[in-house]
């Protein structure tokens, strides 16, 4: 990405040399800037929509969403951007929903019935919940554009209309919405009969299974809400309880899609992975016999699940090396909420840990990391959030009262009074020690809770580039039927001084852009060495001056057990 932004600005600049004297003598110095600046923006803007396009075609959903994601946080008032981002998601979520064995067993067994009373229950959790109050008309719209979208995708087609010319499909598809009228949807019920009227159309025109129509408008609905509220499928409800869990059935691994293989972006230590020879940036690039190149990412990351027991063969290669095939038994994962504590600087006494989540499990790790750094002779810390993706709510207030004692953690503000919540710190039992919190970009959620809070409270520095800005809750719904679930943004949080998060972030207190990857000249990444680490190098420069001003407060030994919180 970056090459190509350069390229295109080279021949900006170069079509400016042939301008005229004269038209040089119009121009003053501050137009000729902005019309530079205006004219690379759009360089830019058309070089990110073709890239996305090009993945769209190959149908890599997964990239095509994660490249428009990063797209629309550079350029957030960009229609088209935003357009690919929603359609790449409606692919993306469509794509893992019919990879999804549960999914499909679902569809297979319901009636018409059963589906719309499965979306009747979820849009009256919506309207119960949901932050915001609901535009009915715009969940049905998205409900039709979901069909839409599936209607063209191959899998929904072999699994639904394998027989069907595509000719009458599309001739369906072009003439779904008229005959629907979404323009009288005016509430919950007026959605559930439009739902109930594209699935007879679907069902006299195609002989489209009535359960597989309601189940788009299920979907379409969910994601026309926020990019954090989702159906869940059963077996996605599971994932999500294994993650707030902190285990899980697997190989131990962390993927990325990455040109037609998966990049390991992470092995968990003493993981079968992790055993078996698996590092970060190696790439699998065949599971049992299939190459990850003729899959898509939810089907080459399917077929690595199974039961615990099982066995799976996968193709690894690794930088520099020949690739080499690793027969590899699935077990019960767990995941650390610390990946890495230890003295940074002994001489000084800086400790240093790297917080990866915050799961039920990480309060208890991290009071065991912090006495092992003490007795150690930590004096300071620094505490990593960056790629920190967030987690549970209630850890996140538990994590900050370790190190602020009083006042406000962060408050919650929904529709509904039950959702607005003011969170403070308790005196007692709480580290004093100097503290440095590291975040980047892809720091979210309860990552923002904390490193917000110990800026508020000027308990701590904050050093690195500004945070995600995600800035809502979410809350779990199981659902009476199908043993599905619908996440749902129920509440907005907010700073100790009242700052919102969602969209803005967490400006840190010395901005240093975090390097510890970047994309390669053929759009690959490329993991640079931790020596070149310059936000751990200022923030242990930071702890240094500290502690060589002042002497620095013991840390409390004694830290009393948390009281039970509200569950988010």
């Amino acid at each position: 990405m970056p090459r190509r932004v350069c390229i295109g600005v080279w021949m900006l600049v170069a079509s400016l040399l042939f301008l005229t004297p004269s038209a040089w003598a119009q121009q003053t110095p501050a137009a000729s800037n902005a019309a530079v600046s205006a004219s690379a923006r759009a360089a830019a803007i058309g070089d990110l929509l073709s890239r996305g396009r090009a993945l769209e075609n190959e149908r890599r959903w997964g990239e095509a969403l994660t490249h428009y994601e990063e797209a629309f946080r550079q350029y957030p008032a960009e229609q088209d951007l935003e357009q690919r981002l929603q359609i790449s998601r409606m692919h993306y979520d469509l794509s893992r929903r019919y990879n999804d064995r549960t999914f499909r067993e679902t569809i297979g067994a319901s009636s018409a019935r059963q589906a719309l009373e499965l979306y009747g229950e979820v849009l009256l959790k919506i309207q119960t919940h949901y932050v915001d109050t609901p535009d009915w008309r715009r969940l049905a719209e998205y409900g039709a554009a979901s069909l839409e979208i599936a209607l063209t995708d191959p899998l929904f087609i072999e699994t639904n209309l394998s027989n069907l010319a595509p000719s009458r499909i599309d001739h369906f598809r072009r003439n779904l919405r008229p005959q629907l009228n979404l323009q009288q949807v005016n509430g919950r019920h007026a959605a559930q009969d439009a739902a109930a009227a594209a699935a007879r159309l679907g069902r006299s025109q195609l002989g489209l299974r009535e359960a597989a129509t309601v189940q788009e408008f299920t979907c379409g609905a969910t994601n026309s809400l926020d990019a954090y509220s989702a159906f869940l499928t059963p077996g996605q409800l599971s994932e999500v309880y294994s993650q707030i869990d902190g285990n899980f059935v697997g190989l131990g691994v962390e993927l990325k899609a990455d040109r037609g293989a998966l990049l390991i972006v992470k092995v968990i230590a003493g993981s079968p992975a992790d055993r078996a020879g698996i590092r970060a940036n190696d790439r699998i690039v065949a599971v049992d016999g299939r190459s990850t190149a003729e899959l898509s990412t939810d089907q080459a990351a399917n077929l690595l699940q199974g039961k615990e027991g099982s066995t799976v063969v996968v193709d690894v290669t690794s930088p520099g090396q020949r690739t080499r095939e690793l027969q590899i038994r699935r077990e019960h994962v767990e995941v650390p909420s610390i990946d890495d504590a230890h003295l940074a600087d002994a001489a000084n006494g800086i400790g240093y840990l790297k917080l990866t989540c915050f799961q039920k499990t990480t309060s208890a790790d991290l009071d065991a990391a912090l006495y092992k750094l003490h007795r150690q002779g930590m004096k300071a810390l620094v505490i990593d959030l960056r790629g920190n993706p967030g987690g549970l709510l209630n850890t996140a207030v538990d994590v900050v009262d370790k190190f602020v004692d009083r006042g406000t953690i962060v408050s919650t503000r929904g529709r509904t009074s039950q959702e607005n919540y003011t969170y403070s710190a308790r005196e007692s039992g709480t580290w004093r020690i100097p503290l440095v919190v590291l975040i980047d970009g892809d720091s979210a959620s309860a990552s923002e809770i904390f490193a917000g809070a110990i800026r508020d409270h000027r308990r701590g520095t904050i050093v690195g580039s500004r945070s995600y800005g995600k800035g809502s809750v979410q809350g779990i719904f199981p659902l009476n039927m199908a043993n599905a679930g619908l996440r749902l943004t129920t509440a907005k949080f907010y700073s100790p001084f009242g700052r919102a998060y969602a969209g803005v972030g967490v400006e840190p207190n010395l901005a240093v852009p975090h390097k510890t990857a970047r994309l390669n000249l053929d759009g690959g990444l490329e993991t640079l060495s931790p020596a070149a680490d310059d936000a751990l190098e200022t923030a242990l420069g930071e702890l240094r001056g500290k502690l060589a001003g002042s002497q620095p407060a013991s840390p409390s030994p004694s830290r009393r057990s948390s009281l039970p919180r509200l569950s988010k």
